[in-house]
């Protein structure tokens, strides 16, 4: 199968990319097209949930569109978030982006190096009796980091923030695609949502992630790459072996 156009299902690269030797070495032509966007909870939304946030002293982070989220819903609700309120993130650049809402100095913040399993270092003991409360966003599965919280038996709960929102997709025609990347189970909502008659034909599916392939199995995708994979720990790397293959 000769490969010329492939379709990223993400927003373009603002600097230069992996995708842009790929495309001069191979001679191959990259199109970018998020399929989602994720969107804050409205104020309704989260109150179906039945948290109080003030029950908790502290939170977890691991995206800057929930720390978006929280500090926009907490202004709807008049939740005055109180000073003592811990915040542990995944990293350093989530834990930063903290500054754009609260005085960093002047709060209790720690982070980790990317990894769940970070923050369980961060929280160890001294930080064990803490009400927790995991800032996620709507998924069907359990994330990571809740299953650590599980495994330790810290007190926690979770709470949804953000949600995706599929984008209008209608009139991409995906059969001019040879290959077709996709991340998330809200891709394949997005997709089934704008073309609701989609069939694959020749086109070939990359997933990347656990959490899409079942998804993409139970809508009937067939995928031709699986990343990451030790061989292959991105999707530029997965496409360059394929490529270099065929």
């Amino acid at each position: 199968m000769s490969v010329k156009n492939i379709l990223i299902s993400q927003q373009q690269p603002s600097t230069a990319s992996p995708y842009t030797s790929i495309a001069e070495k191979f001679g191959v032509n990259f199109d970018f097209k998020p399929f989602y966007k994720i969107s804050p909870l409205s104020s309704r939304e989260f109150r179906a949930q039945r948290i109080n946030i003030l029950d908790h002293t502290a939170i977890v982070f691991s995206a800057r569109s929930t720390i978006d989220a929280f500090f926009l819903l907490c202004e709807e609700l008049r939740v005055k978030v109180p000073e003592t309120m811990k915040y542990f993130c995944t990293s350093e650049a989530v834990a930063n982006y903290l500054q754009k809402h609260i005085v960093y100095r002047k709060r209790k913040i720690f982070f980790g190096d990317g990894t769940p399993s970070s923050v369980i270092g961060l929280i160890g003991a001294k930080h064990k009796g803490e009400k927790f409360l995991i800032a996620t966003a709507e998924s069907s599965s359990k994330d990571a980091i809740t299953k650590e919280f599980e495994t330790q038996k810290y007190e926690f709960e979770t709470a949804v923030f953000v949600k995706p929102v599929s984008q209008d997709i209608k009139d991409v025609d995906l059969h001019s695609y040879d290959l077709i990347v996709l991340f998330n189970p809200a891709d394949v909502k997005s997709l089934y949502e704008n073309q609701p008659d989609f069939t694959q034909g020749d086109i070939k599916f990359v997933s990347y992630g656990k959490s899409i392939v079942k998804t993409m199995e139970e809508a009937g995708l067939s995928i031709e790459i699986s990343a990451p994979t030790p061989e292959a720990p991105s999707v530029a790397k997965a496409l360059e072996i394929y490529l270099s293959k065929n």
